[in-house]
């Protein structure tokens, strides 16, 4: 009896032991893999071309879709869209892995062009405080936005914070 109870407490340390990095980058992988094939099949379906290219930034897998012509991917390309898609394909993800997944994708570089116009807002909320206010509020916008808009007011010296609840979230920027 003594053995089986050994062999149980060895199998949870086992399950409980932290995943290591190689595990975690293999995990990813197989997420932008898994996340590949699923907007490929759309892609398909669509009748759109596109090209996919598989990442890991950030400690998240990221998935970006692009094309050589202009307006193959515009309609897909709109920010709610993006969104909606990356919560499909988020979902594609989890039902095969059974894990959450944070996948970021981006399709015909919309993401690029909203880190531009949320680097304008943190800009435009930078001067609004050199030029007196207290603090300055930025509109509402996603968990991932936020989380670029916190890195960008850091690097600015400044601090920030989320306020707000579901849609209503958003970031205020104050003094360091």
């Amino acid at each position: 009896m003594t053995d089986e109870n050994t062999t149980v407490q060895d199998e949870t340390t086992t399950a409980e032991a932290p995943e290591s990095a190689t595990d975690t980058e293999q995990q990813l992988v197989e997420e932008g893999d898994i996340a590949a094939d699923y907007i490929e099949e759309l892609l398909d379906i669509a009748d759109l071309d596109g090209d996919l290219d598989i990442d890991v930034r950030a400690g998240r897998a990221y998935l970006s879709v692009s094309s050589d012509e202009a307006d193959a991917l515009q309609t897909l390309s709109k920010p709610d869209t993006v969104s909606a898609l990356q919560e499909l394909t988020r979902l594609a993800v989890q039902s095969k892995t059974g894990r959450f997944s944070r996948l970021i994708l981006d399709v015909g570089g919309s993401r690029d062009a909203r880190a531009d116009e949320l680097s304008a807002l943190v800009d435009a909320a930078v001067a609004r405080i050199e030029a007196g206010a207290a603090s300055a509020s930025l509109p509402p916008m996603s968990s991932y936005e936020r989380k670029l808009v916190h890195d960008l007011v850091g690097e600015r010296g400044y601090t920030s914070e989320s306020e707000g609840e579901g849609r209503d979230r958003h970031t205020v920027v104050r003094k360091a």
